[in-house]
């Protein structure tokens, strides 16, 4: 692991095949940015997500429930705080792309920032 610039930390992250740094977050309902943590590639998301639950529990004491997508469903996330970690998992009849309710607000936010760079 090393450090670009100001960017936080950069690796190798081997199941995408690419260099650089992935961005944890938690947002509101509206696609607001709560928390954000950048980190080096080769953390796993399952990984990543516990020190964001158990920072967001000092802020954020009305958080009751997040959703997230099928790369946090391991025990880390679950019992990393007292915050319930619900799994939106994509219909057994899907084929294909199709947006789901609770997933699409964070890739929203993802847009916003990297339209943004700056921010």
């Amino acid at each position: 692991m090393k450090a670009i610039e100001s960017g936080g930390p950069t690796s190798y992250d081997a199941g995408k095949k690419v260099a650089g740094r992935k961005r944890q977050t938690m947002v509101d309902k509206n696609g607001r940015a709560l928390i954000i943590d950048p980190q080096s590639a080769d953390i796993q998301d399952r990984d990543g997500a516990v020190p964001i639950l158990r920072v967001s529990r000092k802020s954020y004491l009305f958080v009751e429930k997040v959703f997230a997508d099928m790369g946090f469903s391991s025990e880390w996330p679950h019992n990393a705080s007292l915050i319930d970690v619900e799994i939106v998992r994509e219909p057994p009849d899907q084929i294909g792309f199709a947006a789901h309710p609770r997933r699409w607000v964070v890739e929203r936010f993802f847009a916003w920032i990297s339209r943004n760079r700056r921010l």
